[in-house]
């Protein structure tokens, strides 16, 4: 079955009345419908299912083993997300290893397909968590200790879905496994629009991360309190907002983005007592990127003080830049006929791993360049191109 129908199969899946888009977060009803089909579809193929320590899903085409080729994405969404951020590669997969089987090809090595767990970072604030864990890129008390907006913590999600949170953690027998990683993801931006192309082979992931600003203030009435006696957290919450706009704008190519803020009570007749805020940051180049949060830090200690308010900064993840293997990535292209090379500024379970394994990125055109928002795409063409492109490295790499 094409890639573009197994899309079709899940489109009721996750939709997100509210916001448009889907919300699909990891160890919620909607992701756990996705994992059940994805089971199922794998063993349709004759693949050997198995979840690792740490929600992990990896279906086995053939025995494991080392020097396996791994390739996969995905499954969990931002909230009110695309439809293709995460399930395009799953679903590509899915449809090269039926290509491959259809042809008479058995891999000459190991080889799966893999579906990380909470790689949007939706519900429990870190993105890639699936893939942090399994390289013990983080600790996994602190994992376990991560709160949805609810208050409800990872373990908490995880044990209600049937895993045992105790077992998270670094799983270097699972990561031994793998020989090389190719991921293919819908492009988030405009590149190949621009390039006139349907497919890209990845070269660099920019250095990026979150940090949490957290103001407390005085909680009052809105009606009964002058502006003068105030200490409102909103006030210097408001400032990180402008101060994140301006400081990117200076850099050139910065991000800086406030896409969460979360005031207690809540009220709107009510003066905040507590602002959380999440900022999101990210420059190309080693260091820029804190130099970018620094900068507005400051201006946020600043604000803070006018207001008689306090602050505290805490950083939820980084990553920094990283460069995918060079000789993957040729080989990649060249075996694609001299497809163009593209970087990102997104994260990816490839950009985690790519630190320990070495790891690939195959992208298809989104023709509206727009991403984590509802009116992501990719034409089924492109969808269907992207998956032989696919099959066609793997079949290359699995001989």
């Amino acid at each position: 079955m094409r890639a573009s129908q197994l899309l079709d199969e899940i489109a009721a899946v996750g939709r997100d009345r509210v916001r448009g888009g889907f919300s699909r977060h990891a160890f919620d009803p909607a992701e756990g419908e996705l994992r059940t089909w994805f089971v199922e579809r794998a063993q349709r193929l004759g693949l050997d299912v198995e979840t690792d320590r740490n929600g992990n899903i990896w279906a086995w085409w053939g025995t494991p083993g080392p020097d396996a080729v791994v390739t996969g994405s995905h499954l969990d969404s931002v909230p009110g997300g695309g439809a293709f951020d995460g399930p395009l590669g799953v679903v590509s997969a899915l449809d090269a290893v039926e290509a491959l089987q259809a042809k008479g090809f058995v891999p000459g090595k190991p080889f799966a397909v893999v579906v990380f767990a909470e790689e949007e970072g939706g519900r429990f604030g870190v993105p890639c968590l699936g893939s942090r864990l399994l390289t013990g890129s983080i600790d996994a008390d602190r994992a376990r200790a991560l709160r949805d907006p609810d208050g409800v913590t990872l373990a908490e999600a995880a044990s209600r879905a049937g895993h045992d949170p105790e077992r998270f953690g670094a799983d270097p027998e699972a990561l031994s496994r793998i020989g090389r990683f190719i991921e293919l993801h819908v492009e988030q931006g405009r590149g190949l629009i621009d390039l006139g192309s349907p497919v890209a082979v990845g070269s660099t992931v920019i250095a990026h991360g979150r940090w949490r600003f957290s103001f407390s203030g005085q909680g009052n009435h809105a009606g009964a309190t002058l502006i003068g006696d105030r200490h409102d957290p909103m006030i210097p919450a408001a400032a990180v907002v402008a101060a994140a706009r301006r400081a990117a704008l200076a850099t050139g190519d910065g991000r800086a983005t406030v896409g969460r803020l979360v005031p207690t009570p809540g009220g709107t007749n009510v003066i905040a007592s507590t602002v959380d805020l999440w900022l999101d940051a990210r420059v190309p180049g080693d260091k820029r990127t804190q130099a970018l949060v620094a900068e507005i830090t400051e201006a946020a200690e600043e604000a803070a003080l006018a207001e008689g308010c306090l602050i505290t900064v805490s950083e939820e993840s980084y990553s920094d830049t990283v460069t995918f293997d060079a000789g993957l990535r040729d080989e990649l292209s060249k075996r694609l006929g001299g497809v163009p090379e593209l970087p990102t500024g997104a994260g990816h379970d490839a950009g985690v791993l790519a630190a320990h394994v070495p790891s690939g990125m195959l992208y298809v055109r989104n023709p509206t360049g727009v991403s984590h928002a509802p009116e992501e795409f990719a034409e089924v063409a492109d969808v269907d191109h992207g998956a032989r492109a696919l099959a066609a490295v793997l079949e290359h790499l699995s001989t």
